[in-house]
């Protein structure tokens, strides 16, 4: 199985990425299941139900979220008719939307998403370590799913990387979202779990951090906002992930990708 996983888009310059990129990678790498990161589409904070519509029809088969997950208010919502949008598993009880959902390939492969914050410099949420134990409790890999993808949306590495060999062995991807840079320790662990610490934005990275330069800088210098954050807007890199699973649904390949805008191009050489 080919998965595709794409990192936190930010802004139009993100979204114009994915609409251009994705249909073609979709067809040229014979791609079985793509998940995309969309917590930063809206504005840089958020989703709407219409940019959540176009990376589906752009050939998402599953958009995740993270801290930003309802900054957009429309969906709160919208997430509850729409089965392929995940916010974070371990918000609180109530939370509308779901946090982990089974997804089906046009091949008939059974695939678990979970997507799940991490509590380290981030607001508190419930222990990701006991939501991801309920979740492979209730779904486990190679019974109740042919895969199975977590998006670990956190800020510190040291709590993903704890996370990816906590679940080394019984997932197929863990990929950390959330810092919008990509990480160069893409690799198959010990138990066969492609593992990447931050699978970095789709968006300008003549930025900071997505964002146009000009009110992060005045508010690192003088400690006083005086506008909204906006997304850059020249030319995005799309950032991200791509695995291939053998036959248990466990990692046998694993490459950076990185297409377009500032950053130095990266595609697997196994497709």
């Amino acid at each position: 199985m080919r998965l595709l996983f794409i990192g936190d888009v930010v802004g139009r310059a993100g979204r114009i990425a994915v609409v251009d990129q994705l249909p073609k990678l979709r067809l040229a790498w014979g791609l079985d299941f793509v998940v995309v990161n969309g917590e930063n589409a809206a504005g840089g904070f958020g989703v709407t139900e219409s940019i959540c519509d176009q990376f589906l029809s752009a050939g998402a088969d599953c958009v995740t979220l993270g801290n930003h997950s309802f900054d957009q208010r429309e969906a709160l919502v919208f997430i509850a008719r729409q089965p392929r949008l995940i916010r974070p598993v371990n918000y609180p009880r109530g939370t509308p939307g779901k946090g982990a959902n089974l997804f089906e390939t046009a091949t008939g492969a059974r695939v678990l998403v979970v997507n799940i914050l991490g509590r380290v410099f981030m607001d508190p949420l419930d222990d990701p370590f006991a939501a991801i134990e309920r979740e492979l409790e209730a779904c486990p890999l190679g019974v109740g799913c042919d895969a199975a993808i977590v998006d670990f949306h956190g800020e510190a590495s040291s709590e993903k990387q704890a996370f990816g060999h906590f679940v080394d062995g019984r997932v197929s991807l863990v990929v950390g979202t959330h810092t919008h840079v990509p990480t160069a320790d893409y690799q198959i662990l010990r138990q066969r779990t492609a593992y990447m610490t931050d699978a970095g934005m789709t968006g300008d990275y003549d930025s900071v951090i997505g964002m146009d330069k000009e009110e992060p800088l005045r508010r690192f210098t003088t400690k006083i906002p005086a506008s909204r954050f906006e997304p850059a807007s020249g030319p995005a890199t799309l950032c991200g992930v791509a695995v291939e699973l053998d036959a248990r649904g466990l990692a046998a390949k694993i490459a950076p990708v990185r297409i377009g805008g500032r950053l130095t191009e990266a595609r697997p050489d196994f497709w």
